[in-house]
């Protein structure tokens, strides 16, 4: 790939998480050595601390972390880190600002995504009303969250906003589902003029082949602009003998109309192999939900939720990806 114009559009993170990558490593994505980087057990309420999502935030870092308590109850607590590895998580869950206590009053609220666009950050999450929905508010300093409409009916899940508008327009990504964890499931893009009516649906992408992706999809971190199009980090399920089996993969889609796939990988990038992945309340399990990206440099800090418990770390580099992708591309 030429080195003649930057890959990634987007902005500097010097103190990115990093670790190289070993000299006995050929993988395009490497665990941390530190894996689990967050424990089950943080904070004193907490069962488990998975699949959440981290954004830098005035010089270091934040996020919106699920947090599973010992009653079992599916919440969502803001967290601060001074590295992006060692976290304080605060112990009482999130209270949602909202001016309609018809939405407000949620049972539950999973699986967050946080996505910086013009001025603030806005946080999408697995949000309960009726069934699983799109959840959205957003938040300045993470002490205070707003709020905002339910984007979508129920029911759906992994609503994933790109970082800014496209066409003039908010635009997300999300899975319809139903009730439970269905057997299926396909990537869909939606917009919005003010992130309360969203339309103009599109398909993206459906579950592929008989291997690692073959039972349903699904958006992970917030997709990251590059000048060969939007890279898409996405989960993938298979369906086993002993049960659906999460693994990570990747794709490019076009930077002017994100519903067109340029590329998709057909191997995975990374799937359950560590114990802390492979054992857990949930085997077998790696779900990506938030990137960290040094434009400068290439270098991607990627977390993920391991076996629905523990919160684990990984590492990539953007331009290595993208060619990646194109390598492998599905034909």
């Amino acid at each position: 790939m030429s080195n003649d114009t930057p890959l990634v559009k987007g902005a500097a993170l010097p103190n990115i998480p990093w670790e190289d990558r070993l000299d006995d490593c050929s993988d395009i994505v490497w665990r941390s050595e530190r894996n689990p980087i967050i424990p089950r057990d943080l904070i004193p309420r907490s069962n488990s601390i998975f699949n959440s999502a981290v954004v830098p935030f005035e010089g270091a870092f934040a996020g919106v972390f699920r947090c599973d308590d010992k009653a079992r109850y599916m919440r969502l607590h803001s967290g601060r880190s001074t590295d992006g590895i060692d976290w304080q998580i605060d112990p009482d869950p999130i209270r949602f600002v909202c001016d309609d206590d018809e939405i407000g009053a949620f049972d539950y609220g999973y699986d967050p995504r946080v996505c910086w666009i013009e001025d603030r950050f806005y946080v999408t999450w697995c949000n309960g009303y009726h069934g699983p929905t799109i959840g959205v508010a957003y938040t300045h300093d993470f002490v205070t969250f707003h709020q905002l409409e339910n984007a979508f009916l129920p029911y759906n899940r992994n609503g994933v906003l790109f970082p800014r508008k496209i066409g003039g327009r908010y635009a997300m990504l999300s899975r319809p589902s139903d009730t439970g964890h269905t057997a299926f499931g396909d990537i869909f893009y939606s917009e919005s003029p003010d992130l309360c009516h969203w339309g103009r649906h599109r398909h993206v992408m459906a579950p592929y082949g008989p291997g690692w992706q073959s039972t349903k999809i699904g958006a992970g971190p917030t997709p990251i602009e590059t000048t060969e199009g939007w890279l898409l980090i996405y989960h993938g399920v298979l369906t086993s003998c002993n049960g659906f089996v999460y693994s990570m993969g990747a794709a490019l889609l076009d930077l002017d109309e994100p519903w067109k796939v340029v590329a998709r990988a057909e191997p995975y990038l990374l799937s359950p192999q560590h114990l802390y992945e492979c054992v857990g309340d949930v085997p077998n399990v790696v779900f990506p939900c938030a990137a960290l990206c040094d434009a400068a440099t290439g270098r991607l800090a990627l977390y993920y939720g391991a076996a629905d418990t523990v919160t684990a770390l990984a590492f990539a580099r953007v331009d290595e990806m993208v060619d990646w992708v194109k390598e492998n591309a599905i034909r």
